[in-house]
Parts: C-alpha cells; sequence; structure tokens
C-alpha cells in the first residue's frame, strides 16, 4: 500500500483528500502543522508528500526546505491558494518536484501524485547527489567529500549545514535560520556551534581557511556560501 504525507491546516479539505485518496487505495498519515509534518517525516517512510504552504508553526516552504536536506527522493507536491508565479518559482526551488494551486480538483491531484510515484518507482537507484566548487567535492547521498585533507566523510549535521548553504549559494542564511533547518525547532544550540561548523568548512574546503573566499560571515546576520 503505498502511504502518503498529507499536510494541510484546513480541516474539511484535510480529511476530505484523506477520504478521497483512502478510498484510491492509499495509506494516509495528516498533519495540521509543520512542526508535526516535520516529525512525521524524520520518523516514517512515504512515496509521496502533498504540502500545504501556509501551515501553522512552520510554513509549508521551510518544511520542505528542511526535508530536501536529508531526502531527496520522496516526491513532494505543494497544495495551495498562493498562486503567483513567484510563489511557484519558490516552491520549486524549495526542493518541491510539483505544485497545485487551490481550489482544485481532486482527480488532477490523484493523477499528479501517480505520475511522481511512477517516475520515483521507475528510478528507484539512488542517483550520486555531488556537488563541487573549487577543487573540492561533496557526495550529499554518501556524506564523502574531497578536500585539502582529502577524502574524509561529513557528520550529518556537517552534511546538512552544508546542503542548506549551497542550495541557497549567493544567499545570506541567519543564524536562526540554520538552527531551525539543520538543528530543529525544539532544540537550539548555542550559535557558537554554528561558528565551530562554519570554521571546520573552511579548514576542509579553502584554500586559506584564514581568507575564505567561499564560506563567508555577514557580521550580526550568519552567513554566505559563494562558489
Amino acid at each position: 500500500m503505498l502511504r502518503v504525507l498529507l499536510v494541510e491546516d484546513e480541516e474539511n479539505i484535510r480529511e476530505t483528500v484523506k477520504l478521497n485518496f483512502e478510498i484510491e487505495g492509499y495509506e494516509v498519515v495528516t498533519a495540521a502543522d509543520g512542526r508535526k509534518a516535520l516529525k512525521h517525516s524524520q520518523e516514517q517512510h512515504f512515496d509521496v508528500m502533498v504540502v500545504d504552504v501556509m501551515l501553522p508553526e512552520v510554513d509549508g516552504f521551510q518544511v520542505v526546505e528542511q526535508i530536501r536536506l536529508t531526502d531527496r527522493e520522496t516526491p513532494i507536491i505543494f497544495l495551495t491558494a498562493k498562486d503567483q508565479a513567484a510563489d511557484r518559482i519558490q516552491g520549486l526551488k524549495k526542493g518541491a518536484d510539483d505544485y497545485l494551486t487551490k481550489p482544485f480538483v481532486f482527480e488532477e491531484l490523484l493523477l499528479r501524485v501517480r505520475r511522481l510515484i511512477e517516475r520515483t518507482s521507475k528510478n528507484p537507484e539512488v542517483k550520486p547527489d555531488l556537488f563541487t566548487f573549487g577543487n573540492n567535492k561533496v557526495n550529499f547521498a554518501t556524506y564523502e567529500a574531497d578536500g585539502n585533507q582529502g577524502t574524509f566523510t561529513l557528520t550529518k549535521k556537517e552534511a546538512m549545514l552544508l546542503k542548506l548553504l549551497t542550495d541557497r549559494k549567493g544567499e545570506v542564511v541567519s543564524r536562526q535560520q540554520i538552527l531551525q533547518s539543520v538543528w530543529g525547532y525544539d532544540v537550539y544550540p548555542s550559535t557558537r556551534t554554528i561558528d565551530n561548523f562554519i570554521l571546520s568548512f573552511r579548514k576542509y574546503f579553502e584554500a586559506e581557511p584564514k581568507v575564505p573566499v567561499h564560506f563567508l560571515s555577514v557580521r550580526g546576520v550568519g552567513y554566505k556560501f559563494v562558489a
């Protein structure tokens, strides 16, 4: 039985969509806010995720961005009333595979979900998630990296933070966003922890760690990755 994570804060829509999926033979797990969605995504396997954008606690864009730090494979479709082109572009940039606006017909949602699952099932192998910059190489699927110290293995937290920064190449990422995306919304380490991770990245990947060109500090705000 295929499993769906349905994230929707409007109870009527959530229950109606859930019922329709179950009639079609899917097993459905629901969440009414972003925190619960993240918890379910971390603890369970799903074949597809349907995520609203405007959610309590943590919005859908943040939910998908955080999921994509560790899960690049599970298909995700946004289901939302935000129908501007800029919103669709932002949703796809965050890592969604599709974007359906409200109001919608369930048959269209079902068709899109089926196509996403079929596409994934036809390519079940995990493809290398490689990223290169300068003379460095990182495989986010295996956490293996090549840098100044040769080949080494990143920790999961290092890989998540590095993925967040590289996905937002050229953008300033605040310490608050880093804490929320990498450490979660219930555990907040010291911001000094982030500083130490950045220092490690500079040792791993910068030709001159004391004069960084890739991992830049933005005083009073956070950090920026430059390729």
